[in-house]
């Protein structure tokens, strides 16, 4: 049973990585039994075939690409049983690159409207937070693009 466990593990993981949480919840409902397929995990984690921060930065970098702030990559990879360590090591939300992606969801969003009344202003602000952005990192492209 235990290479069976193995076996489903590893055909995941062909595909891509997987979190430890995501790889226990699938197996679960495949109706594997839980105490058989920890010891399979523990062992694959000690072999360096799943490895959490691995599997937050490739998610972390591809939710980057789509447009989403650190807020909200943050909270999925919460949601995905990663843990605050590792969060912060890979997402460094005080890091400039946060500017240029806002500034260019902004770009995108609203071809570079900067807003003319109080409504504007609040729906571009209510879209970037809905992005996972910071208030800050809100503020500072608003104020620079306001000045322009």
């Amino acid at each position: 049973m235990n290479n069976d466990i193995r076996q489903a593990i590893l055909n995941m993981l062909a595909r891509r990585d997987y979190s430890e949480k995501d790889i226990t919840q699938k197996l679960l409902g495949k109706k594997y039994p839980a105490e058989d397929i920890q010891p399979v995990i523990e062992h694959l984690i000690k072999e360096g075939l799943i490895k959490d921060s691995r599997f937050a930065e490739s998610y972390s970098h591809a939710r980057y690409n789509k447009g989403y702030g650190p807020l909200h990559i943050k909270m999925e990879l919460q949601t995905r049983g990663i843990s605050a360590e590792i969060i912060a090591e890979v997402l460094e939300i005080a890091d400039n690159k946060w500017l240029d992606l806002v500034r260019k969801v902004w770009q995108k969003r609203f071809k570079g409207i900067t807003p003319e009344n109080y409504n504007e202003l609040a729906k571009q602000m209510r879209f970037l937070q809905q992005r996972g952005f910071t208030q800050e990192q809100i503020e500072s492209l608003l104020k620079n693009e306001l000045k322009s």
